[in-house]
């Protein structure tokens, strides 16, 4: 039996945390986003939750390929919950295994199209692909949803000088 909110009142508590981070500073949009993440990860099953955590601590650990076994376990009993998938596409990109690392991102973002952590990790692999214009997409697409990420806007920075670059 699981405590964590129903997923309609899950994804009030969302959309509301969304709107706060069209809405925050620069002083507030972390606090919003670790809001955001903590309800990523709520999957509604102690065990799942369980699962995840093992996945993040072996990333923790350094061990990227346990964490790979306990992020399979997750999407093996729990398809539809998309931190399973995000957290072993992490796994995998450690590991130097792109292609599984892009199709688990892909599963991430058809089952959370706001994922904007998942839409960094794709713009870094498209980045390390030789496809910039891709990755700077990507990253106009996590500022559609978080403006003030310091992290996303370094990114874009480095990207358009880099393109400029290549223009001349």
């Amino acid at each position: 039996m699981g405590f964590s909110l129903p997923a309609s009142a899950q994804q009030s508590t969302l959309d509301t945390l969304y709107q706060e981070l069209l809405q925050a500073d620069e002083t507030t949009y972390l606090r919003i986003e670790e809001q955001i993440i903590a309800q990523w990860e709520k999957s509604g099953s102690p065990a799942m939750d369980l699962l995840l955590r093992r996945g993040q601590d072996a990333l923790d650990d350094g061990a990227p390929d346990v964490a790979v076994e306990h992020f399979s376990a997750l999407v093996d009993h729990a398809p539809d919950f998309a931190e399973g998938y995000y957290g072993r596409a992490t796994s995998f990109y450690m590991l130097g295994m792109i292609g599984p690392a892009l199709d688990d991102i892909r599963q991430t973002l058809r089952l959370n199209p706001r994922h904007f952590e998942a839409m960094r990790g794709l713009a870094t692999m498209m980045q390390e692909l030789e496809r910039p214009e891709d990755a700077l997409d990507l990253y106009e697409l996590v500022l559609a949803i978080n403006p003030q990420s310091a992290e996303t806007r370094a990114a874009i920075d480095a990207l358009t000088i880099e393109l400029e670059g290549q223009a001349l």
